[in-house]
């Protein structure tokens, strides 16, 4: 099956139509700058332009930056707070005039993870990061996704909320060496790892491609390894979860 999975992010919102049985894109990855405000109606308007730029008819899948119940945005995250109690999933459809499906991006990006990606082979608890404007988390254990961790607002033993403290945009903002940003991060994964223990933490977002400038920082007794989708898992993801609901 191909649907149109879309990934909105703090900065950027991209899409690309998926093929569900391998993960690959079947069609070029488009990007939108995110409008400030991140409002319902520029993130709608954007949505709507990678829709009708892919010639698009057909299930939307959208990982969004909010813990996601049963299709309503609880939280907001580097997006306009107008988004906290809207039906997103409804919004979303009737802004494309296609079935969309919302699901948290973290935990989009996961999915496609677990099912194709560095989680694949993980029996156990995987903990998958996402680092870019914020940070986002999912956890699974035993191919079950926990859904809406939200773990990058976890207080710090600084005082800090850990996305304040250890996002990319806090390196870039703050002018950190990646490794400097490393020991950031490394701070961040070792709370975790206390937390959950994880058999394995998987980096994703864009920070996932440069893992080789702050690995040697990092201290974790887990595994720490690259999302095999690097920042598209989720695109991937997003259209995995509309193919789960449609089988729902």
């Amino acid at each position: 099956m191909q649907i149109l999975g879309i990934d909105v992010g703090g900065t950027g919102i991209k899409g690309a139509i998926v093929e569900t049985s391998t993960g690959e894109l079947v069609s070029e990855r488009l990007r939108i700058e995110t409008l400030r405000p991140a409002t319902p109606e520029s993130i709608g308007m954007a949505v709507k332009k990678l829709v009708e730029q892919h010639q698009w008819s057909g299930p939307v899948g959208i990982g969004f930056p909010a813990a996601i119940q049963h299709g309503i945005a609880r939280t907001a995250a580097n997006i306009d707070p107008a988004f906290i109690g809207l039906p997103v999933a409804d919004y979303f459809s009737r802004q494309t005039g296609n079935l969309a499906y919302v699901a948290n991006d973290a935990d989009v990006a996961g999915l496609a993870e677990m099912r194709f990606g560095a989680g694949k082979e993980v029996a156990g608890v995987a903990l998958i990061v996402t680092i870019g404007t914020g940070l986002g988390t999912a956890l699974f254990s035993g191919g079950h996704l926990l859904p809406n961790t939200e773990l990058g607002h976890l207080i710090l033993d600084n005082g800090l909320e850990a996305e304040r403290y250890a996002s990319d945009a806090v390196r870039v903002a703050k002018q950190l060496k990646w490794k400097d940003w490393g020991d950031r991060l490394n701070h961040y994964l070792i709370t975790l790892e206390n937390l959950f223990w994880p058999d394995l933490i998987v980096i994703g977002g864009g920070a996932s491609k440069k893992l080789s400038k702050f690995a040697s920082r990092i201290t974790t007794q887990t595994p720490v390894v690259p999302a095999g989708f690097l920042n598209q898992a989720g695109i991937v993801g997003a259209a995995l979860f509309a193919e789960e609901q449609l089988d729902h």
